[in-house]
């Protein structure tokens, strides 16, 4: 009689990481495939700007005011706020409101309200276009009725708790998705102020770094078309999702959002080292080599020339203004406070530079 054998347990998990493998590639694949349709297939939108930004001089870095971030004190949205839709695309559920100065808002709920609102405070303090965005505790929405995924986020008395609104000011041309940019095909390819901006982006272990390339998931990166006091058009490259920060960057199956204590953890292997005057990093995101190569120790001490005037009490006014409870904001403020440093070092050692102790 024969024995039937079974294959040693090595064996089955071999079997079954080749295939886990194979069934990620295939799912990138298809993805891909469906992303370069829809970009090939779309229909052009030219810019009309004759000017490109991806930057501006941020002044005064040491007395900007986190707490309003770019949209300033005065324009925080004002109740009471009225339903105008509901929108079905994005990982969380959104919907657009109308406040009492009949400002349009997109709000947001889900796990990146608190990073997001605080991320946005930090890019713009560096110099870089983001939208307006603001931490909203609680409020009513009123005629918010018969809702898809925001339903679990709007009670019956159209109350609601922990939002993000971001600002839809009116007479921007926006170009999203298919007429988004890439990290590796913009016109500020080679230049600092990309350079800084991916650094900016691994400073807050923002891992979700999709680009016009990944449209069939979600893109994001955009470009606003403002048209300013003089009548020039400015055309203005930005990203404009920064909700999956502040927490762990890596794998699918480990990286967080807004988690001090992941976040914290990852500062020893934030700035690997460097070599032959580039900069090596730890990140891993959704496209972790348009983030990390290229990148030179002139393009960090640029960076730092800015990041380096934004105070610890700036950080804690911006991160209890984006809901961090107090322990949060000292937590997130201490392990910010040592990346900064550690970019400090890149500026002022280059090759001599050498990581933290774990």
């Amino acid at each position: 009689m024969t024995l039937l054998l079974f294959p040693k347990l090595t064996t089955i998990l071999f079997i079954a990481a080749i295939g886990t493998a194979s069934g990620v590639i295939v799912v990138y694949l298809f993805w891909w495939a469906v992303s370069r349709y829809k970009v090939w297939t779309a229909r052009e939108r030219p810019l009309r700007a004759r000017r490109l930004s991806l930057w501006r001089d941020p002044g005064d870095v040491g007395r900007l005011d986190f707490r309003g971030g770019c949209g300033g004190r005065g324009r925080e949205p004002a109740p009471p706020f009225r339903f105008v839709e509901e929108h079905a695309t994005g990982s969380n559920p959104c919907l657009s409101v109308h406040d009492a100065r009949d400002l349009r808002w997109r709000v947001k709920w889900g796990d990146e309200v608190k990073s997001e609102t605080f991320a946005t405070r930090l890019a713009w303090a560096a110099g870089y276009h983001v939208e307006a965005a603001y931490y909203v505790a609680s409020g009513r929405i009123d005629g918010a009725e018969n809702l898809g995924r925001a339903r679990a986020c709007v009670a019956e008395d159209f109350s609601f708790k922990d939002a993000r609104f971001e600002l839809d000011e009116e007479g921007v041309r926006k170009l999203f998705d298919e007429h988004g940019w890439s990290w590796d095909d913009n016109p500020f390819v080679g230049t600092r102020e990309l350079a800084g901006l991916k650094v900016l982006l691994m400073l807050v272990s923002n891992w979700d770094n999709k680009d016009v390339r990944d449209v069939a998931r979600g893109s994001n990166t955009a470009i606003f078309e403002h048209t300013l006091p003089d009548g020039t058009v400015e055309a203005r490259y930005l990203v404009i999702d920064w909700g999956a920060s502040m927490g762990k960057s890596g794998s699918p199956l480990t990286r967080t959002k807004w988690d001090c204590e992941g976040f914290a953890s990852q500062n020893a292997d934030f700035v690997r080292g460097v070599r032959d005057g580039f900069v090596e990093w730890g990140y891993t995101g959704q496209r972790t080599d348009e983030a990390t190569e290229g990148i030179k120790v002139s393009d960090v001490r640029w960076l730092h020339s800015y990041l380096g005037r934004v105070n610890d009490g700036q950080l804690r006014e911006g991160l209890l203004a984006s809901g961090a409870t107090r322990e949060e904001a000292d937590c997130f403020t201490r392990a910010l406070r040592e990346r900064v440093a550690q970019l400090g070092r890149v500026a002022q050692l280059g090759d001599a530079y050498r990581p933290p102790a774990a």
